[in-house]
This record gives C-alpha cells, structure tokens and sequence, in this order.
C-alpha cells in the first residue's frame, strides 16, 4: 500500500513540476518536496518495503527478527548515499560547466562569434544561425546556447513573426546538437557519467542521426525562406557592456572555456576518474586564470569579471530541480517500482529483441516533449542495470538510441525542453503557434534522425 502512496506522491509533483507556469511554484521547489517526501515515507514504512534478508546481509548480520533502527540505518546509509553519491557528480559536474559558461558570457566570449554575421538573406541567416546553434550546444550546452543564439536573432531581425521562426529553429538546432555530445544535453551527460556510453562512440553514432533531425526540417523550410530580413531600427548592439575587458581578454577567456570544457572528456579517458573531476580541475584552472588576468585592476571589476563574482549569477534552481527530481527517482528505484515498471514492458514490449528496443526508446524520447527528459532518463537508468552482452551493455542500442531520443524528442513541444522555455520567455512565443508552425517540423526531424540511426545501427552490427 505504502508504495503506490509513494508513486502518487511522485505523480502529484511530476504535476506539479509541469505545470510550474500554471501554478506559479518553481519546479525546484516542487522536486526538492517532492523528492525529500518520497525518502521520508520510505523510511517510515520501512518495515513494509524493505527485504529484511538484504539488510542483513549488507551489515553482516546474522538472520534474525527484523530490527527497525537497523533497516532505518541501512537506508539512509547505505541506499540514500549510494543514490547521493551519483547525484553529486551530476551536480557538481553541471556547476563548474555552468560557471565555466557564465565567465566566458561576463567577458563577452560569446560576441566573438555573434559579430560576425553580416548577411541579411532569410535562407542564409537560417542556416547560419542553425549551424551555429548545432555545434555551439555540443560544446556548450543546449540552454546556454540557445539563450545566446536567440538574444543575437533579436539584435538582427525586426519582425516578430521571423524571429519566432528562428526561435524556433533554434531549439531543434540546440536540442540535436546537445544529444550527440556528452557535455551537450544533461540527459547525455547523466548517461556518460553512468557509464552507459562513452565519449567515442555517441559522438560517432549520434551525430549523424542528428544531424539529419536538424537538416531535415531546414529543408522542408527552404522553399518558404524568400527575401531579406528587416534590422530593428534602433542601432543595432552586438553585446552589453563589459567593463575593463579589452579585445585580447575576451579571447583569451573565449578560447580557455572552450578548451577546458573540451578537456573534460580527455582527462577521463586519460585517469577514468569520474568526469566531474576534470570538469572541477577546469573550473579551478579558470578560476585562476581570472584572478591572474584581472589581478591590477579595481576590486569591484575583480569581483565582476573573475570566478568568485560569475558563481553567483549560475542558475543554482536548476541545479537544485536536478537534485530534487534525481532524490525521487531514486526513492522508486530502492522500493522497487522502476523493477516492476521494468518487468512490465519486458512483457509488452518485448525488449529483448531490437524492435522493442528502438520502440521503447522511441516512446520514451516522445514522452519527453510532455514531461521533463531528466527524471524519464533517470528512470531508465535506474530500471536498466547495464548489462554485457545484451541491447543494455555499455554502448548498447538501447543506451545510444536513448541519448538521441531523450536529447531530440522534447522539440515536438515548446515546453518539452529547457531550450524551448527559454525560447518561450525571450521571445513570447504562443504554445498553440510552436505547435502549428514548429512542432510537424521537429517531429518529422526526429523521426528522420532515428531512422538514419537505426540504418547506422544495422550497418555496423
């Protein structure tokens, strides 16, 4: 009884977590509640859930009458750390690639690139900025990138109904681009730290599939891209304004972030310690080398410009959403629920034979237009130990197919990802307009760059 009280309180602020805009409560809030409530009845009912015979056997005990206080310490000992531990490197990895971001965006890194689009023609701008936003998320990330790309379309294009256009454009472009990088998309990046895939391999087979969900729906737009776009009439601004940082600092902090993001996945290789430590010996390295560069100058441009003052402006709710929704996850994973879940789609699905895998990973992918990607992929993992020899062995089909379906599916709906609320706010687009104008597009996209990968698949096994 107690575990389907746990799996509605998880539903009540999955809702909850969905309709963030509608009832005016962070998601944040609501996963840290609901993820937090979810432990707490655990713990409470743990003479019920709990399998007294794996207790003991964990504390080295002899088998005897279930004792409470031992089963309490054995879940908050050992269950909820083991589950904590694996959400710290989520975590702390998404934090120093977050600061990283910010402190090449307070230089004024990312106008390097901005600057220098000149052309007025529709079809040209399109494929430029899509082009831009494809490779930037995968060395980036899709929100940042998307954010970026967006506030540049609104410095070069007047209309509103063009800019929605490539707004629009712009969240396809990002999402496909985030998926085949495994610092590009969180889903991607849950994955590579999990172990499940690894850097090689999803940029290899993932890019493609991709790829194609980009240009696919590039080209089913062509035809409507005639004439030239309009500038605003107010003078047009390539950048805020970034005190005491002269041309050479810029770039310097352009080119450092990027190689230090880069770098992350070859120190892992190199040590195969766990990707958030490169990604915090990057952070660290960056953080001196502000505090070098901007050493001479007035302490209120210090406190601006180096990594001390950037680390205040991270979207620290984001982080904390994360947290909160993974806390859940894990929960029904330690009662068992993501087991049954899995057990019962080896029974309907059929995923023991490669058409059920590529249709639950499809499924899963268009869910995640609906409800946030981040607790779907966490709950894959969660019901799919990796398992050698099989579709769910490292670098399987079904944890490659995932990454793409998990990065790219939630383009179907404005508020599938995090690119396209980002989109959505800057721009005030209208659900019911992405839907009519963007969605058929991403769909068919999605559908084309899952086709490719599943040729890709069969060609080379």
């Amino acid at each position: 009884m107690m575990e389907y009280i746990i799996v509605i309180v998880f539903v009540i602020g999955y809702v909850a977590i969905a309709l963030e805009h509608k009832i005016h409560v962070n998601k944040a809030a609501s996963a840290l509640v609901t993820g937090v409530i979810c432990w707490a009845l655990y713990a409470l009912s743990s003479s019920q859930l709990v399998d007294w015979n794996d207790v003991a056997h964990h504390l080295g005990i002899p088998l005897s009458k279930p004792d409470k206080e031992k089963i309490l310490e054995y879940i908050s000992d050992h269950q909820l750390l083991e589950h904590l531990s694996e959400i710290a490197s989520i975590l702390f990895f998404l934090i120093g690639a977050m600061t990283i971001v910010e402190t090449i965006d307070a230089h004024g890194g990312f106008s390097i690139i901005t600057n220098r689009i000149h052309t007025t023609s529709r079809l040209s701008l399109m494929w430029l900025v899509s082009a831009l936003t494809f490779f930037m998320s995968a060395v980036l990330d899709n929100l940042t990138t998307t954010i970026v790309m967006a506030s540049l379309v609104r410095k070069i294009v007047a209309n509103y109904k063009d800019r929605w256009l490539f707004a629009g454009m712009i969240v396809i472009a990002a999402n496909a681009g985030g998926a085949w990088s495994p610092i590009g998309d969180v889903t991607t990046t849950m994955l590579w730290i999990g172990k499940q895939i690894t850097t090689v391999r999803i940029i290899t087979m993932v890019f493609l599939p991709s790829l194609f969900c980009l240009i696919v729906p590039l080209l089913l737009l062509t035809r409507s891209l005639k004439g030239n776009i309009s500038h605003p009439v107010f003078k047009v601004s390539t950048g805020h304004s970034y005190p005491a940082v002269t041309s050479k600092e810029k770039k310097i902090i352009f080119v450092g972030g990027l190689s230090l993001l880069l770098f992350v996945p070859v120190f892992k290789a190199v040590t195969h310690l766990p990707p958030f430590m490169g990604m915090m010996l990057s952070l660290g390295i960056m953080w001196i080398a502000t505090e070098m560069l901007h050493r001479k100058k007035p302490f209120a441009v210090q406190r601006e410009l180096s990594v001390i003052g950037v680390i205040r402006k991270i979207d620290m709710a984001s982080v904390l959403f994360f947290l909160g929704i993974l806390l859940a996850v894990g929960s029904l994973q330690s009662i068992g629920t993501l087991k049954h879940l899995a057990t019962f789609l080896d029974h309907t699905i059929g995923i023991e034979h490669k058409s059920g895998i590529i249709l639950l990973a499809l499924s899963i992918g268009l869910f995640s237009s609906v409800v946030d990607n981040v607790p779907l992929v966490a709950a894959a993992m969660g019901m799919y130990p990796i398992q050698p020899g099989t579709f769910f062995e490292q670098d399987g089909l079904f944890w490659e197919f995932l990454a793409y379906a998990a990065g790219t599916g939630g383009s179907a709906l404005i508020i599938g990802s995090a690119a396209g609320v980002a989109v959505m706010g800057i721009e005030r687009i209208t659900f019911s307009w992405y839907f009519r104008k963007i969605a058929p597009l991403a769909l068919i996209g999605y559908l084309s760059g899952a086709l490719i990968y599943v040729l890709q698949y069969n060609i080379f096994h």
